[in-house]
């Protein structure tokens, strides 16, 4: 039946739980059939936040679809990773129907959402009614603005000794130690009210809205506030999958690459990952055995956490290096990350996001996104940074030429990756012909 649903063959799917637990039957599955089934070349994909396993094998399908006929000689395989995200209803994807993506306006929470929120965060429906409440009524007073704040910190369980708490990190001191409290996200422990305006009014810059004074005068305060609660909310649970796609890569996808490498080592894996699936792939590689060399390829596209996760040291403190510093090297091949300006998700609000949650202390006025700096980067924005020695290239080059067979390669996708509608711009225009290229590229798959 997945096979139909995909349209690629062999394909297998490996759900993992939010602890990283892996589905038995489809593991096993797995790793008895990919060697019968003559499989030379294994892609799998990470999804980033979906909804639901239609919406991701609708992806998988999408994206896959070309890649048979690029390789028509290769020995493929392809595995499909489901893991329990979320993506909220207002968040378009190019590549699917209108019909499919049902999008809401206003802060007030939708359906669609409000129905992903009960999904992602089982248990808390009760929680999940009243901030849906909160939003529909709007009502006046920070301090009920701030009682918004609690309950978005209640379901995302943002304290220091929630389960996972360290995989949510892209930066760590430089003794390797895991963060502590003062690296949590600190746009939730701050003046809700705060946060929340400077969210209005990144937004609707990024909508081609008027300046923030020109803003400020047409709207009243606490109207503008409650503009922005429903993107503290969509960031609250970025938060959260961000953290579960740091601990389903390493503790799950990781550890089932270690299995595949003992029951099939000859069998090449290639981890391709949107979004926070880019996060999950990446993390795996700090999951892999000692030893474990048959990741041959790790394509990123539109990466969803810090431009410095794979730095030996931070430009602005070398006291610190990234999450993941050094873990290219135990790929045996590249690290390709394809990003595009043209994706808002990841060029305004993510570093925006990232600015408010490192520092609580600045001034409420603060320069808006496009102001703020490489500091706050995203991978699927800009690319890797401050890795020595990593190559860039633009995406026609990228095609005309051989890649790189080591260390970390960027490729502007800007040309096609440039579709889709506010908030998230073109994050996940990434169905493209051309990006199926670059992973068989970036495998040397032929």
């Amino acid at each position: 039946m997945a096979d139909l649903e995909v349209g690629v063959t062999p394909y297998w799917e490996l759900t993992f739980d939010a602890d990283g637990d892996v589905d038995a039957r489809q593991r096993d599955r797995l790793l008895r059939e990919v060697v019968d089934r003559g499989v030379k070349d294994l892609i799998v994909f990470a999804h980033g936040w979906n909804n639901d396993h239609a919406m991701a094998t609708r992806l998988y399908s999408h994206f896959f679809e070309p890649v048979p006929a690029l390789a028509p000689n290769a020995r493929l395989g392809y595995v499909g990773v489901l893991w329990p995200s979320m993506r909220f209803a207002d968040e378009p994807i190019p590549a699917f129907a209108r019909s499919v993506v049902p999008v809401s306006a206003g802060p007030a929470l939708d359906k669609g959402t409000r129905g992903a929120l009960l999904t992602a965060f089982p248990g808390r429906a009760t929680l999940i009614d009243q901030i849906a409440r909160m939003l529909d009524q709007q009502p006046d007073g920070e301090t009920l603005l701030e009682e918004y704040g609690r309950l978005v910190r209640l379901l995302v369980e943002l304290r220091p000794e929630a389960p996972g708490a360290a995989f949510a990190a892209d930066t760590l001191p430089d003794s390797g130690t895991p963060p502590g409290p003062s690296d949590d996200p600190r746009m939730f422990l701050g003046e809700t009210a705060r946060t929340c305006r400077e969210f209005a009014r990144a937004l609707a810059e990024d909508a081609g809205a008027a300046s923030a004074g020109e803003g400020a005068q047409a709207a009243p305060r606490l109207a503008r506030a409650w503009d922005g609660a429903h993107e503290l909310l969509r960031q609250a649970t970025y938060f959260a999958m961000k953290r579960r796609a740091g601990s389903v890569g390493e503790r799950g996808l990781g550890r089932m690459v270690g299995r595949l490498a003992q029951t099939a080592p000859g069998v090449r894996v290639h981890l391709v990952g949107h979004s926070f699936g880019g996060r999950l792939v990446s993390f795996a590689l700090r999951g892999l055995p000692k030893g474990v060399r048959t990741v041959k390829s790790v394509t990123l596209l539109q990466a969803a956490f810090s431009h410095y996760a794979f730095a030996a040291k931070l430009p602005q403190d070398a006291r610190r290096s990234g999450a993941l510093r050094g873990q290219q090297d135990r790929i045996d091949g590249p690290l390709v990350c394809c990003y595009s300006r043209f994706d808002s998700a990841l060029g305004t609000v993510y570093p925006l996001a990232s600015r408010t949650a490192d520092d609580d202390r600045a001034a409420t006025d603060i320069a808006l996104p496009r102001l703020l700096g490489p500091r706050w980067g995203a991978l699927g924005h800009d690319g890797v940074q401050a890795v020595s020695g990593t190559k860039a290239f633009t995406l026609a080059d990228a095609l005309r030429t051989t890649l790189p067979a080591s260390g970390c390669v960027n490729i502007d996708a800007s040309a096609v990756v440039r579709r889709g509608g506010a908030p998230a711009g073109a994050h996940s225009d990434i169905c493209h012909r051309e990006l199926a290229r670059v992973v068989l590229a970036a495998g040397r798959i032929r």
